[in-house]
């Protein structure tokens, strides 16, 4: 992945609900220190970084806002002048100004990172290729949990990471790691 000015780094849903253990075992424990790294790293340059909090409308959601698990986690805590955009559904450009924001910055390329694989980042992935932008997820700084599919049929975290990074890669951005990117610029 090539990084420029023109790329923004997105970080979708990392806040301390996210270790609520009614989403179950998640794989990649190390993902918030590569999320870290790479936050230092656009911070360190200037770029741009913006910060996706869920506020889920469900009653009973972690990510409720006014929930003690709706902030974001320490390790990505946003800085004053960082971009913070609400979300409600799993992807971060429906009924936000994400779109609108990353445009007026003129925007090329977004590196996605943040939880869960298989539920915002993907979905969030796979719009903003939809919309026109270049997309990188860096896949050691997003997680997954399991799944039991409709046949009962149960995957692990880190086969659903995986899995779901294939599709991704398949049709919408490029896979690679925190070191690729890091090390590019």
């Amino acid at each position: 992945m090539e990084v420029t000015v023109k790329t923004a780094l997105l970080i979708i849903d990392v806040q301390k609900a996210i270790d609520h253990p009614k989403w179950g075992i998640r794989n990649n424990l190390d993902a918030e220190r590569k999320i870290a790294e790479l936050l230092s790293h656009w911070r360190h340059k200037k770029w741009p970084v913006v910060h996706i909090k869920h506020s889920s409308k469900e009653l009973t959601s972690p990510y409720r806002e006014g929930q003690p698990l709706h902030d974001f986690k320490e390790e990505v805590f946003p800085e004053i002048g960082e971009k913070i955009i609400e979300k409600s559904t799993n992807n971060a450009f429906v009924g936000t100004e994400l779109d609108t924001y990353l445009k007026s910055l003129s925007i090329e390329h977004l590196a996605v990172v943040g939880v869960l694989t298989q539920h915002s980042v993907d979905c969030t992935a796979r719009m903003a290729a939809s919309l026109g932008y270049h997309v990188s997820v860096i896949s050691d700084a997003t997680a997954a949990t399991g799944v039991t599919d409709c046949r009962g049929t149960s995957w692990s975290a880190d086969d659903v990471h995986h899995i779901t990074l294939v599709h991704i890669g398949a049709d919408y951005a490029s896979i690679c790691t925190s070191a690729e990117v890091i090390s590019n610029r």
